[in-house]
């Protein structure tokens, strides 16, 4: 068993700190969502599984080391058909990233919904998480999504969607067919306020959302987030702190959100864990180097600039 099940795409990521054309030094390093919230949950000391396809190829295996060292379980298949997918980040400007993918045909997008259902029934997790980032890599990515989501809520899993929509991936409309048909089967759902239409054409969006889903969890930057369920609704304000690269907050924001279900804390808790952890990936460059460990939570109730000795 496993406290946490998730599955999606990782790339190999390269960073340099101003436009990528100047050339320079760049950083090497992992990138995806779905890994992201994995590392995070596994810092906070949950037992965590990714599942996913790679290359049989350098990169893959740098994937692998990488999450491996992290403590996170891997459930992977290498590929010698497709590649390990890219993607890279530059910054024309502060806190400005800009994005280039890689990835059409990688080996991440060939998984199958047989290799999803055969990890849910072996590992039975207590959660499996999902993003809408999945099912637009190709139609076998969103089968094996639905194939997930599926088979989990049918064994009674928990599971929680994060919208993540990528626009580079696919139109609104299409993502808005595929992610509804996701709906009936899950738990909790993490959204901004500009996905919400993706998953409802209705004037009162979270409402008609709370018709199929226990919790529907809207984040909103700089403001924080709100978690509305058949009780009510609760705000969590976003941590006073400087921000140096905002890409990964979101997984971060998941990743203290699941952490704080798996301990089963109230809502409140969950939402000050889930800003705490976005807090802790925006302080420094990177989408998940600086998420925190479960010691590392209380580090931002120090003023900042505070050497502890």
């Amino acid at each position: 068993m496993t406290d946490l099940l998730t599955l999606g795409e990782t790339m190999v990521s390269v960073r340099t700190a101003r436009p990528m054309r100047l050339g320079g030094d760049a950083h090497l390093s992992i990138a995806g969502s779905e890994s992201n919230v994995a590392i995070g949950v596994a810092r906070l000391g949950h037992d965590v599984t990714w599942l996913s396809a790679v290359g049989n190829d350098e990169p893959g295996r740098l994937i692998q080391r990488t999450l491996r060292a992290e403590n996170v379980g891997t459930r992977i298949r290498f590929s010698d058909e497709a590649f390990t997918g890219f993607i890279a980040f530059d910054q024309p400007s502060h806190d400005i990233t800009r994005v280039s993918y890689h990835r059409r045909g990688s080996a991440a997008s060939t998984l199958t919904p047989a290799e999803v259902t055969e990890a849910i029934t072996a590992l039975s997790p207590t959660l499996l998480h999902v993003t809408g980032i999945t099912p637009a890599l190709s139609d076998t990515a969103r089968a094996a999504t639905l194939a997930a989501v599926r088979t989990a809520a049918a064994a009674g899993i928990r599971v929680s969607l994060d919208v993540n929509y990528r626009a580079r991936l696919w139109s609104r409309s299409s993502a808005a067919t595929a992610l509804r048909e996701l709906l009936p089967h899950i738990h909790t759902v993490f959204a901004s306020d500009d996905e919400l239409d993706l998953l409802t054409d209705t004037e009162d969006p979270v409402a008609d959302l709370l018709n199929t889903v226990e919790t529907v969890v809207v984040t909103a930057g700089g403001k924080g987030a709100w978690s509305h369920t058949a009780d009510g609704t609760i705000h969590s304000p976003a941590l006073p702190v400087t921000v140096v690269d905002s890409i990964g907050a979101g997984d971060a924001f998941v990743s203290g959100y699941l952490s704080a279900t798996l301990d089963n804390l109230s809502p409140e808790a969950r939402l000050t864990r889930a800003t705490t952890s976005g807090a802790f990936c925006v302080t420094a460059y990177g989408d998940w180097e600086s998420l925190p460990t479960r010691e590392d939570l209380t580090l931002l109730t120090h003023t900042q600039g505070t050497a502890l000795r």
